[in-house]
């Protein structure tokens, strides 16, 4: 989904319903609340990351699954991706005004979750 999309249905006083199956939207919500996404998009908070920093912060996820999440979250342009024309090419990924406006309240809730949770022995 593109930002012209989202305005152009603004400015036509039409809101997008996710409830129904062939909402553009409801393919971006499905992205951001995946398995991975969520995770994606918090750890791209507070700065931009490279392929393997990304892999090293999000534990437990393989390279195939972040290379399909960041596919799909750069599709939904919530993230953007550089590419330096290095040997071997360095990938950098971060988030865009629309990512960001995303996961601020992700990343609240994940505060929320965390103080909610007693201390670790």
């Amino acid at each position: 989904m593109t930002e012209g999309m989202q305005d152009r249905q603004a400015e036509a006083g039409h809101r997008y319903d996710v409830f129904h199956t062939d909402c553009p939207a409801r393919d971006v919500v499905d992205h951001v609340t995946s398995r991975w996404g969520i995770w994606v998009l918090i750890s791209l908070r507070n700065s931009n990351l490279r392929f393997y920093e990304l892999r090293e912060s999000i534990q437990g996820i393989s390279e195939k699954m972040l290379s399909q999440t960041l596919r799909a979250l750069v599709q939904d342009n919530l993230i953007w991706r550089e590419v330096e024309p290095t040997t071997p090419p360095q990938v950098t990924y971060g988030l865009t005004d629309f990512g960001q406006d995303i996961s601020e309240p992700l990343t609240d809730l994940f505060n929320r979750i965390t103080r909610q949770l007693p201390p670790r022995p």
